[in-house]
């Protein structure tokens, strides 16, 4: 199964090869994500992230509660570990 995590954008940088790169906040665990198929996301926004991707925009409720469920069943753990 494929799991995109909701997580916020917290640095935006480009990319030396042209693609928008940035820094991207799961609950605390950071990482570098694309933001290319997302040109629209700003600082601040939050989105989901499929294997170092960012594939779309979600509201910041929506992300908090999703990430809410992933605490509860254990699986932010695995987020650290990738």
């Amino acid at each position: 199964m494929c799991l995109g995590v909701p997580g916020k954008i917290v640095k935006i940088e480009e990319n030396p090869s042209g693609m928008t790169m940035g820094k991207v906040d799961f609950g605390g665990i950071t990482k570098e994500v694309c933001l290319a198929y997302v040109p629209e996301a700003k600082l601040g926004d939050y989105v989901i992230v499929h294997v170092g991707f960012a594939i779309s925009k979600v509201d910041e409720e929506e992300a908090k509660s999703v990430f809410s469920y992933l605490k509860q069943i254990g699986d932010v753990e695995d987020i650290r570990g990738a």
